[in-house]
């Protein structure tokens, strides 16, 4: 099995496919490490030697522009606390939970809120 990046890649599916596994990289930015590589995009993972995850490994590690897995995830978390630290309105946002971005949440915004919570009626 392939492990790149602390991320075991799933064995059946294509290279291509499988690289989008570890955090931080998607189809375009697959597509090109493989190029840089010189691994053939349509390879089975379970089909790869040791040298094409070695060279893989390199060309990911080897670019300090972008980060994947745990340095990315860490550097995402650090930014968030930056703002909830500063105050901002971004970051009381996150501090409350609500959206950022300014989508509604009259009906919306389930996804930051979590499951409704029913409030009863006054009783008469």
């Amino acid at each position: 099995m392939a492990r790149i990046s602390g991320v075991d890649l799933p064995r059946e599916k294509r290279i291509e496919i499988g690289l989008t596994y570890v955090y931080g990289i998607g189809r375009v930015r697959a597509s090109k490490i493989l190029e840089e590589a010189g691994v053939n995009p349509d390879t089975r993972v379970k089909d790869l030697t040791d040298e094409e995850v070695a060279k893989i490994a390199k060309v990911i590690d080897a670019d300090p522009e972008h980060l994947v897995e745990g340095d990315l995830r860490r550097e995402v978390a650090m930014n968030i606390k930056r703002l909830k630290e500063i105050g901002c309105y971004r970051g009381i946002r996150h501090r409350k939970g609500l959206p950022c971005r300014g989508q509604k949440t009259k009906t919306n915004a389930r996804t930051c809120k979590g499951p409704k919570k029913t409030v009863a009626n006054k009783k008469k």
